[in-house]
């Protein structure tokens, strides 16, 4: 009985915004259908989801471009949150290498595609880097933002104590700056999905946003949509697992969003 009832209070918590995804893809319909647009400009939703059934090349495509999203994702996770603590630790670190890191930052992505090239060739290595470098430097800042709020009389209580540097770290300073650490994460889910669209848009010869730049020689527009739905299907589903564990891992009067 209490599964059902878990069950209905998430139908009931979520089903207003399932009701706006319907109700936007019915408007994508009828307006395609009642303005009788040309599909080579706007395909309705049904001529979208058709397209699946075409080829064979979408399942490897989507699972190409999945894995350079949360392969780019993954590594700034751990590199910024890493870093972050290194920065906590540091005080000469911190204030060397934060400005040089949000120097290179203002360094425009789309350029350094060319030089991901050369150096890492073509392929899923480039662009899971590229993923990383947009993604990256969100997680370090709010990593240790939230690594300086954590109460100082406390961190200098459990010193006294003769507590470690990770027995700090693990036991106030990680479990304080969670609720930060999140909000950093779930703005890099946006940042590392357009990183490895932008990869594939430069140096790819796989994945769905080298299948757009294909589809788009062919004025195969219902594919470039239904690309750009799986492109959306995916950070959806990465950004849906961090809500997941930041609802495990954080209390819900803690969370900043």
């Amino acid at each position: 009985m209490g599964g059902w009832m878990a069950v209905l209070t998430y139908i009931r918590r979520y089903w207003i915004a399932v009701a706006a995804h319907l109700a936007v893809l019915l408007a994508w319909q009828l307006f395609v259908q009642l303005g009788e647009i040309e599909p080579y400009i706007m395909p309705s939703p049904l001529a979208t989801i058709m397209t699946l059934g075409d080829d064979n090349a979408w399942v490897h495509n989507t699972l190409f471009t999945a894995g350079e999203i949360f392969g780019g994702y993954f590594c700034a996770v751990v590199f910024g949150v890493s870093m972050a603590l290194f920065f906590s630790w540091s005080k000469l670190l911190d204030a060397a290498l934060m400005p040089l890191l949000i120097s290179l930052n203002m360094i425009p992505k789309v350029a350094l595609g060319p030089i991901f090239i050369v150096w890492f060739s073509y392929g899923m290595g480039s662009n899971i880097l590229m993923a990383f470098a947009i993604s990256f430097l969100p997680i370090l800042i709010t990593t240790a933002r939230g690594l300086q709020e954590v109460e100082p009389d406390l961190i200098d209580l459990v010193r006294t104590l003769r507590a470690s540097r990770w027995q700090i770290f693990t036991k106030i300073q990680l479990p304080g700056s969670l609720p930060f650490i999140f909000s950093g994460m779930k703005v890099a889910v946006v940042l590392a999905v357009a990183g490895a669209i932008v990869g594939e848009f430069i140096a790819s010869e796989e994945g769905l946003g080298y299948l757009m730049m294909q589809r788009q020689v062919e004025l195969d527009t219902a594919s470039m949509f239904m690309a750009v739905l799986l492109i959306t299907l995916i950070g959806s589903v990465l950004y849906g697992l961090v809500i997941m564990l930041e609802k495990i891992m954080v209390p819900r009067d803690a969370r900043l969003g």
